[in-house]
């Protein structure tokens, strides 16, 4: 017997996965810092959805959606603040994009959750340059997930002109988008990091990571059986950057690269 791996390239895929949709699988992931935290996935396959949730070390609540039916994944953070600066009691960002069907897979119920479980892939550094606000009253047209995932971050939900153009062809209505200010500049706006008024807008820079998700079906091959079949998957790691305008400072207190 062998095995290999295979990507999923249609969210039909779903309905085949065994995961309870009441029961998230609670897995124990091995961030890339080193320190270990437990992460929550769960699978929805009348809505053609899958979801994680895990919480930072600094505090910080992370979400990632995917979308099967809309092409679309949101990540989420929810921010603890920082009060003697001036800061609520958090922040809360959401970054609208497309999803593309050999990125992740649904996850299926696994053995010994207490396991501290470390991505067997690494995959590479995206960064992107957020250059779109999504209008949070006409979300639900993008995703219906929309509406409960970024809810706290109705004033900072942001996307990219070139998924914009992608959705407007599958039909979204243009009504969902509005241009940022920073594409109206007459001048390149400053990273935050470089700006010393915390009242000045600035471009900010946001990092996170999905420790640890689904991303390959393995499938093995047997002298018994005529065809490949379903033997496992295969875990991967993937970390993002994203870079969006604010209109002050104090919005983005974490970024303090030059």
């Amino acid at each position: 017997v062998f095995c290999l791996g295979r990507t999923i390239a249609h969210p039909a895929v779903l309905a085949s996965l065994s995961l309870p949709l009441s029961t998230p699988l609670r897995v124990r992931v091995r961030l890339p810092d080193g320190q270990v935290t437990e992460e929550s996935l769960q699978a929805d396959s009348d809505a053609d959805s899958i979801s994680l949730e895990l919480r930072k070390p600094d505090g910080t609540l992370v979400s990632f959606t995917a979308d099967f039916k809309k092409d679309v994944k949101i990540f989420r953070a929810l921010i603890l603040g920082e009060l003697e600066k001036g800061q609520s009691q958090f922040q809360a960002l959401c970054f609208v994009t497309r999803l593309h069907h050999n990125e992740i897979i649904p996850s299926e119920a696994m053995k010994n959750p207490r396991a501290v479980r470390q991505a067997e892939e690494v995959r590479g550094l995206e960064h992107l340059h957020m250059d779109v606000a999504v209008n949070f009253s006409q979300g639900g047209l993008l995703s219906p997930h929309l509406r409960n995932v970024c809810a706290e971050a109705a004033e900072s939900i942001y996307t990219r002109q070139e998924d914009v153009r992608f959705w407007l062809e599958q039909g979204v209505d243009s009504s969902v988008f509005e241009a940022l200010p920073e594409a109206t500049e007459p001048s390149g706006l400053q990273r935050c990091g470089q700006v010393g008024d915390s009242g000045r807008p600035c471009i900010c820079r946001y990092g996170l990571s999905l420790a640890w998700y689904p991303c390959l079906l393995k499938y093995c091959h047997s002298r018994d059986r005529p065809a490949p079949y379903r033997c496992g998957i295969r875990s991967c790691q993937k970390n993002y950057s994203f870079d969006f305008y604010v209109p002050r400072r104090l919005l983005c207190l974490w970024d303090e690269e030059p």
